[in-house]
């Protein structure tokens, strides 16, 4: 693929035009053949099965099930009540060790159930949890490992798993972002205990709003199936303590016709990737998270780090630049959970141990992708870069000049 045309563009923050009229979110939802859909919302209505696993979260766990190979794909509500479900079901308590460098929600759903998450810092260049961190943090309380499949990259669970076996751990991944990747050609979805995936709107396979818990574990897979339906083994029949993760049927339709366009979302997201590292080469300070070739992955997220004494901007400050060309880049994880509450008043020492996660926190930046992204759109994108770090200079005094005027009023 040629680069696009390396142009300054004539930036909103120094008295130009906005790059784009409204604002273009990181993440559209994506949608397959609405014709499909709309087939299978009518078919929903006309049985009047619309939750309490209906055919259409069936096929789609069967689907699911055999896309990643596993035995058993349990369909949920969201990934947030399947983190919570399936750490009881596997037997987590007291503390688990999980990273900060991740969504909010994988430390809540320990936090939920008064589990101590124990942050532990990332590998600085694949940014999942480091190994070589993890046996530092176990101690006589630690029941398991959390790891998080970051950008499609997967932790070193050999690693985890030896680990996990010498201390006799359970572990779980959230592979919230890995759904369609592999790791060491194996798809992910089998590793550890089990494994959690997000369906929400705007990962790329979407079901709107839902999730998944895969594993070979029938025994787990049997707990994970009567907690999410209040522990109901038949009719009248509680046999467990449970709650209400159940995925609706109309979502599941959702997700059974995203499935038959997933080829279609991953290739568009790697034309997406591969027109961004084009268009940002030589950009200096800064640094596309890259991927293994001999991997699969469904690149959901366009991830860069900047570094501020090469591009002359912090990451802070080219999103601002960004912002005001209404490309809503984001900070992703920024602060860290470690900095968000409660964790920030339970544990206030606990960036001491994560310089990594600390660094990363302030240098990375998401940019939009997906298919409602095209190239001439990533070529806007890459000029507002471009120029943004060609003019730093002007640009801190601007930026600048309107924090001063926020401030005053």
């Amino acid at each position: 693929m040629s680069a696009p045309a390396k142009t300054s563009a004539p930036l909103a923050v120094l008295g130009g035009s906005p790059a784009f009229a409204s604002d273009l979110h990181v993440g559209k939802p994506n949608l397959g053949d609405r014709r499909r859909l709309l087939a299978r919302v009518n078919d929903i209505i006309d049985r009047r099965w619309f939750t309490n696993n209906g055919p259409c979260v069936q096929e789609l766990e069967r689907r699911i099930a055999e896309l990643l190979g596993v035995k058993h794909c349990i369909a949920m509500c969201n990934a947030t009540v399947a983190l919570e479900i399936v750490t009881r079901a596997v037997g987590m308590g007291a503390e688990v060790i999980v990273p900060s460098f991740t969504f909010v929600a994988t430390a809540h759903a320990l936090q939920w159930q008064e589990i101590t998450p124990v942050f532990c810092d990332v590998d600085p260049r694949t940014h999942t949890i480091d190994p070589a961190q993890i046996e530092r943090l176990i101690t006589p309380r630690t029941t398991g490992i959390i790891g998080v499949h970051l950008w499609g990259k997967g932790c070193d669970v050999e690693a985890i798993g030896e680990i996990a076996r010498k201390h006799r751990l359970k572990v779980i991944y959230d592979a919230a972002h890995a759904f369609g990747c592999t790791h060491r050609g194996q798809m992910i979805g089998s590793f550890g205990d089990a494994e959690v995936f997000s369906f929400h709107a705007t990962k790329f396979f979407n079901t709107a709003e839902g999730g998944c818990v895969t594993t070979n574990d029938t025994r787990i897979a049997t707990k994970i199936s009567l907690m999410r339906n209040f522990g109901f083994a038949g009719y009248d029949n509680v046999i467990h303590l449970g709650t209400n993760g159940k995925m609706d049927e109309f979502s599941a339709a959702v997700g059974l016709t995203n499935l038959e366009s997933l080829e279609e979302f991953m290739a568009a997201n790697r034309r997406n990737y591969e027109r961004y590292a084009a268009g940002l080469a030589g950009v200096p300070g800064l640094r596309l998270y890259d991927f293994d070739p001999r991997e699969r992955f469904n690149f959901q997220y366009v991830v860069v780090e900047v570094e501020p004494a090469g591009a002359g901007l912090t990451r802070d400050e080219l999103v601002d630049v960004l912002h005001t060309e209404h490309v809503l880049a984001r900070k992703y994880f920024f602060p860290g959970c470690h900095r968000m509450e409660p964790y920030r008043s339970y544990f206030p020492h606990a960036g001491l141990l994560l310089p990594q996660t600390d660094r990363l926190t302030q240098r990375v930046m998401v940019l939009p992708t997906g298919t409602a992204v095209d190239e001439e759109m990533i070529d806007r994108i890459c000029g507002v870069v471009r120029a943004a770090i060609e003019r730093s200079g002007e640009v801190r005094e601007a930026l600048e000049l309107r924090r001063v005027q926020s401030a005053t009023g």
